[in-house]
């Protein structure tokens, strides 16, 4: 607990973050986990906030751990329980309460959720722009200056932040989350539970022109179609996703974006991708289901991947290439396989030895 002391009176702030109450063994039984530890009758009945790390732990707070370095400093905070392998806390002899699980990492990451503390209550800022036609749906929340053009849909329980633009005919599905200074062009659909970060733009024209060889000048190709982002769907800041230029663009549900990526007109990504930051997918490419793209990797324009492909980071498909193989790792410019590229490596190391080095001569 900080105090400030304002003239003669006091300010008082809570510097805690508390989330929502929820007993120790409702937890357990939302994670599917085991409670284990001693006086487990007294530990069932602890009320726990939120999640930290075992560095800020607090009586209310839960930790977690995947090895025993980590279990020890978990042991040692003061957090209220620590959530652990099945394997590695089945046999530790300690006070503190243990929540035994499969996977301690992601049950920790659905603690996060479930102890989140709710959201203040939505209002509409009388400063925001909202267009007579458009319609809103139940607990929607509308930041300062946002503007909502005309014939736009926006689902129940979404927020929409400061200076946020949803364009004509744009619909937003249900608790959805439109952080400020987004913009959403028209003919863009979000479904339900789409997080958008700041600054991200939605369905721009797509990077598409045909040249003219006798003068030399472009003209744009028609840029006209939509972009479909399905639920569940996690944009992250200053990414920017074009439109189709006939057709669509499609994110699938789960996708996961992160921070400035363009992903280009036509792109097709199938469920449940992973794309790191500063990646650029070129038009008409296809992700398949599972992918993992890692950072700075060029998809060049017409290249697959397939499903449950990893591309390292840095690699490069270059344009109406495909890349194929569950759970094969790709990598380098242009990308192949990790082994391969290794081998390669190897061989080039060997080439760049000078001619001494390789033959023995110029020794004395």
């Amino acid at each position: 607990m900080e105090t400030m002391k304002l003239g003669t009176g006091k300010l008082t702030t809570d510097t805690r973050q508390r989330g929502t109450l929820m007993r120790l063994v409702q937890l357990a039984e939302l994670l599917k986990g085991e409670l284990r530890g001693e006086k487990l009758d007294e530990a069932k009945e602890l009320d726990v906030y939120g999640v930290s790390s075992a560095k800020r732990a607090t009586e209310s707070s839960v930790v977690f751990a995947e090895d025993a370095e980590a279990l020890m400093d978990a042991l040692g905070s003061g957090a209220a329980a620590v959530i652990v392998s099945r394997g590695l806390g089945e046999d530790a002899n300690v006070l503190k309460p243990l929540l035994l699980v499969k996977n301690p990492r992601l049950a920790f990451a659905r603690a996060a959720h479930l102890l989140r503390g709710g959201e203040s209550r939505p209002v509409i800022h009388p400063t925001a722009i909202i267009d007579g036609s458009a319609v809103l749906g139940r607990r929607v929340g509308v930041g300062p200056y946002a503007v909502i053009e005309a014939e736009a849909k926006v689902g129940e329980g979404s927020l929409i932040g400061a200076g946020a633009v949803i364009g004509h005919g744009v619909v937003v599905g249900r608790d959805c989350r439109i952080y400020p200074r987004v913009v959403i062009y028209a003919g863009t659909e979000l479904g339900d539970r789409v997080v958008v970060h700041a600054g991200a733009v939605l369905g721009s024209d797509g990077f598409g022109y045909v040249r003219d060889e006798a003068t030399g000048e472009y003209t744009q190709f028609p840029q006209q179609g939509r972009l479909v982002i399905e639920d569940a769907v996690e944009i992250g800041a200053n990414t920017t996703i074009d439109r189709g230029a006939l057709d669509e663009t499609r994110i699938s549900r789960g996708v996961k974006i992160d921070n400035l990526v363009h992903v280009g007109h036509n792109v097709h990504v199938g469920k449940n991708v992973v794309i790191a930051a500063q990646t650029g997918i070129s038009g008409s490419c296809s992700i398949g289901d599972n992918a993992v793209v890692g950072g700075q990797v060029g998809i060049g324009d017409h290249a697959t991947v397939g499903e449950q492909v990893i591309l390292g980071s840095g690699s490069g498909v270059l344009t109406h290439k495909k890349v194929h193989g569950p759970g094969v790792v790709f990598w380098g410019r242009p990308a192949r396989p990790l082994s391969q590229y290794l081998k390669e490596l190897a061989t080039l190391a060997r080439l760049a030895r000078k001619p001494e080095a390789r033959t023995g001569k110029g020794k004395k």
